[in-house]
């Protein structure tokens, strides 16, 4: 039996929201034809970003209507928001950083949301500078300001275990602006905001294009190996429909098979469709940063070492006083079948 624990979590945005607080855009992924047949699936993710170029490619090569599913992607803005969604039944699989996941489990959901694929295994965001740097170190940032994210979520967690990494103090050494929205960090950088940025794509590339910033470091390569994001749904979901979740992480096997075979040019092709505000050019050097870091994984299993990784970082970062069961929030069941 589960022993639930109510403490409160410094710094986390409740999660259990109702489903009217949802904010997001909603867009059926490509289907050959007529969805008769397929079952349908609502997917909530996090953002829309090409950091999960293998999930595009599954939605734009046609791997989830193979597996005869119908995938509508919804974009969450925000893990609470998708967080919300998958807990209220708005979305049936939710694809957000797992951190969420043991928020909520903490939490004492009953009903809580469990891993069953991931997906990136190092961060996605780079930091930007106000002034090119050549020999960019990370103690160059000592007395700065830095516009960072949301207390409680990956991007920030890892930003932190990065300083600490390089014996900084966030809380002293650097000043952390954590006021702006997500996705708004970009435009305040733009209109003369702080001295360094922290940013995903494509925000990081136009800025560069734009000569606003530059780009000196990669979190993902300075972070090393950290399960960044994955793909969960509601513990009596997977129970109940487990040939669809089956079904769903073997397309995501195919599109992972697909970019480590295929060269950042033809991964950039596939999911242009995704991306029509992207510039072509933009989009192939935004694909070639992911694989040249060794962003995604060559399958989808959430190994227990990524797992005590996380919650190495969530401690360091204060928001987790209690570790939580591998076995309890993660199942690599589908996922081992899927590279069979």
């Amino acid at each position: 039996m589960r022993k639930r624990n109510k403490r409160v979590m410094t710094g986390i945005l409740a999660v259990g929201l109702t489903a009217g607080m949802l904010a997001g855009c909603s867009s059926p992924a490509r289907t050959a034809g007529s969805s008769d047949g397929l079952t349908p699936v609502t997917l909530n993710e996090v953002a829309h970003s090409i950091f999960y170029a293998p999930m595009y490619v599954a939605i734009e090569e046609g791997y989830f209507e193979e597996e005869g599913l119908d995938v509508t992607l919804v974009t969450g803005f925000g893990a609470d928001k998708t967080m919300t969604a998958v807990l209220t039944g708005e979305a049936d699989i939710g694809f957000m950083g797992s951190e969420t996941t043991i928020y909520t489990y903490v939490g004492g959901t009953d009903d809580y949301v469990v891993n069953f694929a991931q997906l990136t295994q190092r961060a996605g965001n780079f930091l930007v500078s106000r002034e090119p740097i050549d020999d960019f170190s990370w103690d160059m940032l000592k007395g700065k300001e830095v516009l960072g994210g949301r207390a409680g979520g990956m991007p920030q967690m890892v930003f932190e275990y990065i300083l600490r990494k390089n014996n900084m103090d966030p809380a002293t050494d650097v000043q952390i602006d954590q006021s702006i929205d997500f996705g708004s960090t970009a435009a305040a950088f733009s209109g003369g905001d702080a001295d360094f940025t922290v940013e995903f794509e494509p925000h990081a590339t136009l800025l560069e294009q734009k000569g606003d910033g530059y780009v000196v470091a990669s979190l993902g390569e300075d972070s090393g190996y950290v399960p960044y994001t994955a793909f969960s749904a509601k513990k009596s979901y997977i129970e109940q429909n487990s040939a669809t979740i089956q079904a769903f992480t073997n397309a995501l096997q195919k599109g992972m098979n697909y970019v480590q075979t295929h060269s950042p040019e033809e991964i950039a092709e596939v999911i242009a469709p995704q991306f029509a505000e992207t510039d072509k050019q933009a989009l192939v050097t935004i694909v070639a940063r992911y694989y040249d870091q060794d962003t995604w994984k060559e399958n989808l299993i959430f190994e227990e070492s990524a797992f005590d990784l996380l919650q190495n970082i969530l401690e360091d970062s204060k928001v987790l006083s209690e570790r939580v069961p591998y076995e309890d929030l993660v199942t690599t069941t589908f996922a081992e079948k899927a590279t069979q």
